[in-house]
């Protein structure tokens, strides 16, 4: 793993003193003050769709081949910290239209997060579902980025619109923590 500027997000080598507004008095999570600018739009989107009854808190956009591994992962830490996640593994049932499926989790959900993996790169490449789900969530202020195992340099490579954006590393602090902010991100 590297640890090259360029392999993290903006923001990258600032210390972690910060608490956003959002954040709870007993929180442990400790932000960046790039997080807390790339975060706070996301956050404002949250609460104004805080009314809207029935949302999902997450949308989880990941790869087909990570869904066992390290989409599983995040799904299971965002569950642990009582977010509600879409996650097409659960969500979308045998017999099913996929697409039908993905458009009413995307349009049921408070906010996007996109699982960034090898995997994910090569099928946004391929132009498949997880490509169009990027375009979905990349139409409104309601997404974020986690990256596992590759860099923004090699996201921005592949997807400029989606590399532009800041978001969190798995370089940068385990997936625990990154579902912990997720959580505190989407609590209302």
């Amino acid at each position: 793993m590297s640890n090259s500027s360029s392999s993290r997000g903006y923001g990258s080598g600032q210390s972690r003193n910060s608490k956003p507004s959002w954040s709870g008095a007993g929180s442990t999570n400790w932000y960046t003050p790039a997080e807390i600018r790339t975060l706070t739009p996301v956050r404002e989107n949250v609460e104004k769709r805080s009314t809207i009854p029935d949302l999902r808190d997450v949308f989880l956009c990941h790869a087909w081949d990570d869904r066992k591994n390290a989409a599983r992962e995040l799904h299971d830490f965002l569950e642990s910290n009582g977010v509600s996640v879409w996650f097409s593994e659960k969500d979308v049932l045998l017999g099913s239209s996929l697409l039908r499926e993905i458009d009413k989790g995307l349009a049921n959900s408070r906010i996007g997060i996109v699982l960034v993996t090898p995997s994910f790169l090569e099928r946004i490449k391929g132009e498949g579902i997880a490509e169009k789900e990027l375009s979905a969530l990349l139409a409104r202020d309601l997404l974020v980025p986690i990256l596992h195992n590759t860099t923004f340099d090699e996201l921005r490579e592949v997807s400029p619109l989606l590399g532009s954006r800041s978001g969190l590393s798995t370089f940068e602090e385990p997936m625990k923590e990154i579902a912990s902010k997720l959580a505190e991100l989407v609590a209302i």
